[in-house]
């Protein structure tokens, strides 16, 4: 019975097909065309569309000077806490994660992949491995040990923000400063003022430097003017948050307005 059924469908299946080939031979050859090509135009725009969509970066970089709190700020945003970071690390903490604070509705956000970057001066070029992925960068500043620190902490922000990919993806840099529930935390308006004197400093005698030696440099600032963030080619957003209490609520909007749901 049931090989029956089977033949029986079988013979069904070619009659539709040849009613289908009947029907277009029968198509002028102008409509067909153009059915065709709306099919193939309709194929190919929703290939580009998956593939943007695949291409659309999640990625986010903590990075800044070694002890400004990047680890700490990590765990924070993985597991809701501080754990396992109090060591300095020596090489880039990664992992793919729904914010521990969007755990709840799981099945509606997207998992953002954080690097956390050793702020180590000879381990500051592994940045460079990670820009072209990155959908946002966050430069860590010790609101605490902030002022020891502050000619440090411009110099390598500034090589972050004149570097060729961060200006031409126009990557987005939020500058945390973390450590705020500290009594002695300066406060980021502070930070931000210190910032960009300094870096207006370097910017000035980076033009005495060759053409040549900075060639995968970009100028940063308006000629002639005072530098300030808002010059840059990029978005350049101040913020604070504390890595040892779990206030990171600036911190996470950053990263879910750079890495959509």
């Amino acid at each position: 019975m049931d090989k029956e059924k089977i033949e029986q469908l079988q013979i069904q299946m070619q009659q539709w097909l040849y009613e289908v080939e009947e029907y277009v031979h029968h198509i002028p050859p102008t409509q067909l065309y153009a059915a065709v090509g709306v099919v193939l135009f309709t194929m190919i725009l929703f290939l580009i569309i998956c593939l943007f969509k695949r291409t659309t970066s999640n990625t986010i970089l903590l990075t800044g000077l070694s002890g400004s709190g990047k680890t700490f700020l990590f765990y924070q945003l993985r597991d809701g806490s501080a754990h396992q970071g109090t060591v300095t690390s020596m090489e880039p903490n990664e992992d793919s994660f729904i914010l521990h604070s969007e755990r709840e509705k799981k099945g509606k956000t997207r998992p953002v992949h954080i690097v956390d970057v050793p702020g180590h001066s000879r381990l500051r070029p592994k940045l460079d491995e990670f820009l072209p992925q990155a959908a946002g960068i966050v430069f860590v500043v010790d609101s605490v040990e902030f002022l020891p620190n502050s000619r440090t902490a411009a110099e390598y922000l500034y090589e972050i923000l004149t570097k060729a990919t961060v200006v031409k993806k126009k990557i987005p840099v939020l500058l945390l400063c973390n450590k705020v529930d500290k009594i002695t935390a300066h406060t980021k308006e502070f930070i931000r003022k210190q910032l960009e004197k300094e870096i207006d400093k370097l910017r000035t005698s980076r033009t005495a430097v060759s053409e040549a030696d900075i060639s995968n440099e970009f100028t940063l600032g308006v000629s002639g003017e005072p530098f300030g963030f808002s010059q840059c080619c990029n978005k350049v957003i101040v913020a604070e948050a504390s890595g040892l209490t779990g206030e990171i609520s600036q911190l996470e909007q950053f990263i879910r307005e750079n890495v959509k749901t």
